[in-house]
């Protein structure tokens, strides 16, 4: 049986789609949004957002989640379950989103996947992921209570997480490249007047050792050339971010890096698909710029749809 051709999927539960969702949902257009794990993405895993607005006080990244999902689902946005999107086929005027079971067929196609942590390659890093290897101090920080571990890298994200680990972890080692940290001054400020935390500077992770589980880290001196054996129980990595858009390979036009190109309308190469979020090649990935995109391309899919005479679920509501 043929499946019924949607009016908009969104690809991706963060605040981009789950904004995207927002409105959609809000103008009665018949939307449904696909995610692989819980919704919130990258923002759940952030032990504190203080740059929403709206919270004077900040708010921690899973609370901020749990109110957008909670407010779409308000709404009546429907939010389906899958494993990844293998592929994305044109079919006539729609779009076939094609699962490991099934497939979604829309009209408009609203990317907002993320992107995930980038790894490294090193000796270890799989053996022991998920044995002392771990991409989210939110998550796990508590497991590590009176140990000592290791952050990799030097940009926000890497001195957030590893500012949170203070509050369980004996030690907090963070190795960095570079002799100096990219996080921006105010986060510089408070993790080098930690005193649980070290640094390596100028220097570089090489292997990952242990049995079981992490039991050490080999660190490399780009200046002394001397390598170091460090005692930790957990290396943290926070060393940049892939874009989750395989699946638009050859379909949509993509930067050299792997992001969605788009127009100012956040539309792709390719009509009525869009892109909004961390997945897109912008300039700067933060939550509040996340679902301002969504709403942005839900209002353009939402044109798109009437410009193309496809829509069909509107019955009032909010519109331009």
């Amino acid at each position: 049986m043929t499946e019924p051709v949607r009016d908009v999927a969104i690809v991706g539960g963060g605040p981009a789609g789950l904004t995207a969702g927002l409105y959609l949902c809000r103008a009665r257009i018949d939307a449904v949004l696909l995610e692989q794990q819980m919704p919130g993405g990258q923002a759940v895993y952030s032990p504190l957002i203080e740059n929403y607005p709206g919270f004077p006080q900040g708010i921690p990244g899973p609370d901020l989640a749990d109110l957008m999902k909670e407010q779409v689902e308000k709404f009546g946005l429907e939010i389906m379950s899958f494993s990844p999107v293998n592929r994305l086929v044109q079919d006539g005027p729609a779009k076939t989103l094609v699962l490991d079971k099934g497939e979604v067929r829309t009209s408009a196609l609203i990317v907002a996947t993320g992107r995930s942590p980038r790894k490294m390659g090193i000796p270890g890093e799989d053996e022991f992921t998920g044995r002392g290897i771990s991409y989210c101090a939110t998550c796990d920080a508590p497991l590590f209570k009176e140990k000592a571990v290791m952050v990799i890298g030097g940009g926000d994200a890497a001195v957030e997480e590893a500012l949170h680990l203070t509050r369980f972890a004996s030690k907090v080692i963070l190795v960095h490249r570079r002799d100096e940290l990219r996080a921006s001054s105010y986060l510089q400020e408070r993790i080098l007047s930690d005193p649980k935390v070290e640094f390596m500077w100028n220097s570089e992770i090489r292997e990952i050792k242990g049995e079981q589980t992490v039991q050490s880290a080999s660190v490399f001196n780009n200046v002394t050339s001397e390598t170091t054996e460090v005692p930790v129980s957990c290396v943290f990595f926070y060393v940049g971010n892939t874009p989750n858009t395989g699946f638009l390979t050859e379909v949509v036009e993509l930067d050299e890096a792997g992001y969605v190109k788009t127009d100012e309308r956040l539309e792709s190469s390719v009509p009525g698909i869009f892109a909004a979020g961390d997945a897109r090649a912008n300039l700067f990935k933060q939550v509040l710029i996340a679902a301002a995109e969504g709403a942005t391309a839900a209002l353009a899919a939402q044109r798109y749809l009437e410009s193309t005479g496809a829509i069909k679920a509107y019955q009032g509501g909010d519109r331009w």
